[in-house]
């Protein structure tokens, strides 16, 4: 896990500038924060809420009962593990600006794909009441799924340029010109994402799309940076698997 001090400090700057904006918009649209209020700042929720993601814990419930055992004195003010669950809620907007806040530097390469996100297994897809009318039916090179899609651009380094969440059944090609707004360069994707319209849309903006090609397909002119760039999309695969316990 990152530093608690240098990760709260992070997360508090950024709070700070982002808090007063937010809090306009509310009062601007008439909509009143819900939920109990707590002694603990905003800042210190989002920080245990980060730390969460970036430790080994399954559970919260088990990684709040370590923040209150050994970080206890870091967070002095802390509440219980049912209030602070109750107040998550008020968690999402913050954590979701602060993500975008730091999102990695443009370098010319990206790497894209997408992972599912499964809402309940597929056997339990008619009774599951959670997402229902959000989440949708969609298919990987896993299988089906029912739940949503986590689309990704990262750089060589590891970095989130760009993310998208979108209901199970979009395609992969259908977010990438919103997905790649802001990316300029080179893009390698999968197979999931041959379309030469796609190509030359993205060419026209100034970033080149390479995909890996089907069994039916000829072999087109690559330089041998790219491919083996395009080789090194499995770096992609890795941050997938981190990023879908969000």
């Amino acid at each position: 896990m990152e530093d608690v001090t240098n990760l709260f400090c992070s997360v508090d700057d950024f709070w700070k500038g982002f808090e007063t904006d937010w809090t306009a918009r509310l009062i601007g649209s008439s909509k009143a924060k819900r939920g109990p209020k707590t002694e603990m700042t905003i800042s210190e929720m989002m920080t245990i809420a980060i730390m969460f993601h970036q430790s080994n814990y399954r559970t919260f419930k088990h990684f709040y009962q370590l923040i209150a055992t050994q970080f206890r004195s870091y967070f002095p003010k802390l509440i219980s593990y049912h209030r602070f669950v109750a107040s998550m809620k008020n968690l999402f907007i913050p954590i979701f600006a602060y993500l975008l806040h730091r999102t990695g530097t443009v370098t010319g390469i990206g790497f894209i794909d997408a992972t599912s996100v499964a809402v309940c297994h597929n056997k339990r897809i008619k009774r599951n009441r959670v997402f229902r009318g959000f989440a949708k039916r969609g298919k990987t090179t896993t299988g089906w799924f029912y739940g949503f899609k986590l689309h990704l651009i990262i750089n060589e380094n590891g970095e989130i340029l760009s993310f998208l969440i979108t209901p199970g059944n979009v395609a992969d090609t259908a977010v990438v010109d919103k997905l790649s707004k802001n990316v300029l360069g080179k893009l390698f994707g999968d197979k999931g994402y041959i379309s030469r319209e796609l190509g030359e849309r993205l060419m026209k903006r100034g970033l080149q799309l390479f995909t890996t090609i089907r069994s039916n397909m000829k072999q087109k002119f690559m330089s041998l940076e790219d491919k083996v760039l395009l080789r090194k999309r499995s770096l992609i695969e890795t941050v997938n698997d981190r990023k879908r316990r969000f």
